[in-house]
């Protein structure tokens, strides 16, 4: 197991090195000049260059010791994410105020769609061709088959506008928060159902399923103590592409419901050209799924053998 994971963190470091080297070439020379993004296309070149001077971007790119590469890395290194301009303040500032609201919202989202999901779909793989296997197929294709803003819309409209029983704008406590994590369960609720579906089935009929059968213990058992454990692998893996998302926030549910998170934060600072915390976000984002996968890795050598000795 050691070997394994020892070799899996190897292979992260080249992949992270080429991470923030394009997303350095994205922000500095594919999107054209910082300081012409920022101050506009008719700065002056005194301002420009008084820009390049302040923030470094005077130095060499790449191949350099003080260059701005080696410096945005070093930055990086030391937690240092930059300088908003638009806020006036340290971009890892900005992003440690909406980061709590994002996992407010984005956790209870992820745990209670997977639980749900999970449920459901041991139910429908449990009575495959039966009155629930049905139910559960259809309900999950209708929710597919709804736009995710009609979910909003909806959820807006019918809860908080015409009953009145949940509050439509603001983060002024957990209340707030009921309704939008209601409709982001709701609205990925189909997809997870069917994926968790197919993965279970895809473990009933194998021959260990078979042997637990003959020996005469219960569906409950069969499916608790011997398909399910088999049935994590690519449910981990489906589930772990989430979890960057948990950090990075919902643009549409903090937009519609006026939640101050990293969401939010991106809009505001895509809208107002803030490219100190659009870069940051990108980066952590980038880095944020490079390490879930390596997590996700270590998880199925401890989930399967089979993975660490082949």
């Amino acid at each position: 197991m050691l070997k394994y994971a020892l070799r899996r963190i190897a292979e992260v470091i080249p992949t992270t090195v080429g991470i923030l080297l394009l997303t350095f070439l994205l922000f500095n020379v594919v999107g054209g000049s910082p300081a012409e993004v920022i101050l506009g296309k008719n700065a002056t070149a005194e301002s420009i260059a008084a820009f390049n001077r302040k923030w470094g971007y005077d130095k060499p790119l790449i191949w350099s010791t003080d260059s701005q590469f080696v410096n945005f890395v070093g930055a990086l290194v030391k937690g240092d994410l930059g300088y908003s301009i638009e806020m006036d303040e340290p971009v890892k500032d900005v992003l440690l105020r909406g980061v709590g609201p994002s996992l407010s919202l984005t956790v209870p989202i992820l745990i209670g769609g997977t639980i749900v999901a999970l449920m459901l779909a041991m139910l429908a793989a449990a009575f495959r061709g039966g009155f629930p296997d049905k139910a559960v197929l259809v309900g999950s294709t209708v929710l597919m088959s709804v736009n995710y803003v009609v979910w909003v819309l909806l959820g807006q409209f019918l809860l908080s506008f015409k009953a009145g029983i949940f509050p439509v704008w603001g983060y002024g406590g957990a209340f707030y928060l009921v309704l939008p994590v209601l409709i982001g369960v709701v609205s990925s609720l189909g997809t997870d159902v069917r994926f968790f579906r197919t993965a279970i089935l895809d473990e009933s009929y194998k021959p260990y399923v078979l042997t637990a059968r003959s020996k005469g213990l219960s569906r409950a058992a069969v499916m608790l103590r011997h398909i399910l454990p088999n049935a994590l692998i690519p449910i981990v893996t489906y589930v772990s592409l989430s979890i960057p998302w948990l950090f990075t926030g919902s643009l549409l549910l903090e937009s519609f419901f006026g939640i101050p998170g990293l969401g939010s934060v991106s809009i505001n600072a895509i809208h107002s050209a803030d490219m100190a915390v659009v870069r940051a976000l990108v980066v952590l984002g980038a880095l944020l799924y490079q390490f879930v996968n390596l997590a996700t890795d270590l998880l199925y050598a401890a989930l399967d053998p089979r993975v660490r000795f082949a």
